[in-house]
């Protein structure tokens, strides 16, 4: 009896010991993921927050687990992008995921060249932004993907035609500080050139100069509106969105956001495929894969929402046949 209780005390003790030597072991860091946005915080859920976090979870990620998320936004001050980028470097994160801004990107490769930047869904050429070195080859600490494609811009102007066919004198709302601003003017000017389409661009460098170019379009009016993707466009869609219905001015954006908020059709990427393909580059870098071996992604999903309230407040009977086409009608 009295050698069984030494037993049992001595396995006891071995047991204390393990627990006491694991206990001592230092924990591994959950890692962290900066989120660099030049929009402003969503005031509920955002599609874009869920998309990324599903693609994660399915690769087998668990939040809090296996990685966590910091979020820093500029709320539309561009200026405000590097000092945001800085702070999430010095915190420091185990990779930074700019999404739908040129501007957070390169701030984001600004303030470092060791910390892997991934980015989702741009609109601007990365390669003419010089975020990159080319597609295949990314170089540097850039890789991602990105939501421009140059016949992206003839197909949002051929859907537009299709749903105003009296289509001959184009609006454009564009910003020319973005560069990515500057390749959709290039393309829509091509775009309507082959068309046949007279393209008059307005620029909106600021909040102030909407009401200039609003103001431009009621002296002359167009017979539709298009609108290059930016913070601001993003900012003000819904004001853009008024203007357009009570002018009764059919607009197409490159927003999704934007026909949920009145304009009347969007045609582009898929944004939540775009985020849960960012998910996939996060992945690999946080395993250890070089942003340089993983080639840019160019859109591969493309969607078409019909906003059929505005198209009834425009008096615009949409085709049946693009009704068809369309992968959401907004009633």
């Amino acid at each position: 009896m009295r050698l069984q209780t030494v037993r049992l005390a001595a396995m006891l003790a071995l047991v204390l010991m393990m627990l006491l030597a694991t206990s001592a072991q230092p924990s591994t860091p959950v890692p962290r993921i900066g989120w660099l946005s030049a929009g402003s915080p969503p005031s509920g859920p955002d599609p874009n927050r869920e998309a990324f976090q599903q693609g994660l979870c399915d690769l087998g990620y668990v939040a809090g687990q296996h990685f966590t998320i910091t979020y820093r936004y500029a709320e539309g001050h561009l200026d405000r992008l590097p000092d945001l980028a800085a702070e999430l470097v010095r915190l420091p994160v185990a990779v930074i995921v700019t999404g739908s801004s040129t501007p957070a990107t390169r701030a984001a490769k600004h303030a470092t060249s060791t910390i892997p930047i991934i980015m989702a869904g741009i609109g601007a050429d990365p390669v003419e932004a010089g975020l990159v070195a080319s597609l295949a080859r990314p170089e540097g600490n850039v890789t991602g993907v990105t939501a421009s494609s140059s016949e992206l811009w003839g197909k949002r102007l051929e859907l537009l035609r299709d749903a105003v066919p009296r289509l001959a004198r184009l609006a454009l709302l564009w910003n020319p500080t973005n560069p990515g601003n500057a390749l959709c003017l290039s393309e829509v000017k091509s775009a309507a050139v082959a068309m046949g389409v007279q393209l008059h661009p307005l620029e909106v460098r600021e909040a102030d100069a909407f009401e200039r170019a609003f103001a431009a379009l009621a002296q002359e009016p167009p017979d539709a509106l298009l609108t290059c993707a930016d913070t601001l466009t993003y900012a003000h869609r819904s004001l853009i969105a008024d203007f357009a219905v009570r002018s009764r001015l059919p607009t197409m954006t490159p927003l999704r956001e934007a026909v949920q908020a009145g304009s009347l059709m969007f045609f582009g990427t898929s944004s939540s495929g775009q985020w849960r393909r960012a998910a996939y580059y996060v992945e690999k870098t946080l395993k250890g894969t070089k942003p340089a071996d993983l080639p840019v992604e160019r859109p591969m999903q493309f969607e078409l929402i019909i906003n059929l309230k505005t198209a009834k407040a425009l008096r615009i009977t949409m085709p049946p046949s693009l009704l068809l086409l369309a992968d959401e009608v907004i009633q």
